[in-house]
Formats: structure tokens, sequence, C-alpha cells
């Protein structure tokens, strides 16, 4: 995919040509991409892909080195408080106050944001709703379960109105069932709030939902497209072969059939097309040096091995 390093006016955010280091670590290198307006967006990848700094530099946690980020067309660099009126964030640490309830750590949010008297009733009541936890208005957070609490913290997010809602790693600590729930309320606020949402995420199963999915590492973007698109340009089944010398079965695949097989731990690791009608042939050829063969459709991991050569996580 060709990413437009030029803004235009359906970005959400453009990031054009950021770095950014940790003393001689270069965590962000050299990044330039465009996101747009009302879609739900992932950044995938593994531990020091620079996706966790990404996020710090987008919310303006972080002053920018090298570069510059727009949000909705204000400059991180220069335009801090304007890009503050447009984004909400929710972090992956919680941040209420779980003796208060919910409509108190939400009245209490308001005040943060300047909102008052009976608007700040009508927006709470708004986001509550929008959330599905009105009928716990009156609870204290710490009776919560953890899906619940965090449709509280999207919740303190929205109430001023941003266009774009960061969320860090938003599933993290909840079980199958509250992920599917807080995925069912960000599919309904991208579209009744107007919202573009940009989250962080180490989970292939989020990602998947994802309208845009942007791949990360070594502080590069790698892939940047939506996950049909990244797997269909994949092409091909995926060939799994468990053996005990990968190095060796890679070259001898390579000789025999002319493929670009790739090592990823004991595994090897082949793109094809009509994967099955090679199976027999691979099996006789590899004998006892194969534990095993997998065939798959190509997955998003498939797609960073080939993009990468190295496993996701």
């Amino acid at each position: 995919m060709i990413v437009d390093k030029h803004s235009s006016a359906n970005d959400a955010v453009v990031v054009r040509g950021v770095s950014h280091k940790y003393q001689s670590n270069l965590a962000i290198d050299d990044l330039s991409f465009n996101l747009g307006a009302k879609q739900i967006v992932g950044i995938l990848g593994p531990n020091g892909s620079g996706k966790s700094t990404l996020f710090r530099l987008i919310s303006t946690m972080m002053p920018l080195q090298k570069g510059d980020i727009e949000v909705f067309g204000a400059s991180t660099r220069n335009q801090i408080f304007a890009v503050r009126s447009r984004i909400g964030v929710v972090f992956q640490s919680p941040s209420l106050d779980r003796k208060l309830t919910v409509r108190e750590n939400l009245d209490c949010q308001s005040a943060l944001v300047g909102l008052s008297g009976a608007a700040r009733c009508s927006r709470v009541a708004h986001v509550m709703k929008q959330l599905s936890i009105s009928d716990r208005a009156n609870d204290r957070c710490e009776k919560l379960s953890g899906g619940l609490k965090r449709r509280v913290e999207i919740a303190k997010g929205l109430l001023h109105h941003p266009r774009l809602l960061l969320l860090d790693e938003p599933s993290t600590g909840l079980d199958p069932v509250a992920r599917l729930e807080m995925w069912k309320a960000l599919s309904e606020l991208k579209d009744s709030e107007d919202v573009t949402v940009v989250m962080t995420t180490h989970l292939l199963e989020e990602a998947e939902k994802c309208d845009l999915l942007l791949i990360m590492n070594r502080g590069k973007c790698v892939a940047l497209d939506s996950p049909d698109s990244l797997r269909h340009a994949s092409g091909g089944d995926a060939i799994s072969i468990e053996c005990l010398e990968p190095h060796a079965v890679a070259s001898l695949l390579q000789k025999s059939f002319q493929w670009q097989p790739k090592v990823v731990g004991s595994q090897v690791r082949i793109s094809i097309d009509s994967a099955a009608q090679h199976v027999a042939e691979i099996s006789n050829l590899l004998g006892a040096s194969m534990r095993s063969l997998t065939i798959a459709r190509p997955s998003l991991e498939d797609v960073f091995i080939e993009k990468t050569g190295d496993r996701l996580f």
C-alpha cells in the first residue's frame, strides 16, 4: 500500500518523518503514514516495535524529537492544546477512583474538561447510555467487572466530544465476553459519536476486527492496510513444517522446488498456491526429518513473518 505523506481533509492522523530515541535506542525510525477518519485502527507489533512510543507521541505525552504529527490538522509540536481538545485517551493502567460511583467518576472528569450544570448532566447521561452502563451509575467502581471498568474508562475519554479516541491495549485483563462487549461498543461509537479509534494491541483476534491495521517492527511501519487486504496480498496457502533442522530443510525445499521458505524458530514457513497438492512430494522429500506439516490460510502472523522474517510474538 502506497502511503500519501501529505495531509488531506479526511485524515485523522498524519505522521511525517517521525524518529524518536531513548538515549542510543532508536524506538521510532523515520515513520510516515496517514490514517483516515471514522475508522477503528489497530497498531500491532511485538514488544520493542515502537507502538507504545507512537501512542505516547500522538497523545502528546512525550514531545517530538524529529518530524511532525498532526491530529485533524493540529500539530503535536506547537499546537498541543488544540490536539488535546481533539483527543480522548484511555490508558492501559486504570484511572478510575475505585471508591467513587460510576456517575461520580464521570462527574469529576466532566469538571476537568470544563463541563458543568445541565450540559454536564446531559453529557454524562449520554455517554453512560452509549456504553450501556446507565444501570450501574450508582455502583462503586470497585464492585465492577473488568469489562465494565473498561467501558467507564472509555466513557470518561468521550465526555469532551473528542474526534480521536486513543486506546492503549484496551483488552488487557478482559475475558472473551468482555472483549466482545467492548468491541460492540467501539463499533457503535465510531458511527454514533463520529469518532476515529486508534488502539495499540498485541492480540491477533483483536487486530482482525480493525478497519485498518498498522503493523510495526523495529520502529518502522512494515504494513498498512485492512486485515483482509494484508492476508490477500500475502498470497497462497501457508505451510508450516516442524522439523529438527529447519535451515537444512529450508535449503532443500528451495533447491528442489525453487520456493522461498522462511525459518522461524523450529519451523519452516512457505506461502504457495494449492498447497495441498504438494503435501505428498514434500513428505517424500523430507521423510523422517519432518515432525509435522500443517496448511492454513495466511494469518496476520504469516503476513508479519513474510514482511520481517520474524515471529510477531
